[in-house]
């Protein structure tokens, strides 16, 4: 069993933590969350640093079966399929 949450900037994700008792990993998004991320910072004018920052956020933590590794894949991959 398996912890895992996704950070997102503004609700966009872009890196999923999974933890589990032997790990913690952190995967991310592919590039094109970050460049949406990079782009919506630009629109609403938070490319200043403190900004930015205050966009990020941690959402709830979950549990899933599987190791860190594979949670964090699946996770990843749901993501990407629906975003």
């Amino acid at each position: 069993m398996a912890t895992y949450r996704v950070i997102s900037w503004k609700g966009i994700p872009s890196l999923v933590e999974a933890q589990d008792a032997d790990r913690t990993t952190r995967t991310p998004l592919s590039q094109r969350f970050q460049d949406l991320i990079d782009a919506a910072a630009m629109r609403q004018g938070a490319s200043e640093s403190q900004a930015y920052l205050d966009g990020w956020e941690a959402g709830p933590v979950s549990d899933r079966p599987g190791s860190a590794d594979a949670v964090a894949q699946a996770v990843v991959a749901e993501l990407e399929g629906t975003f």
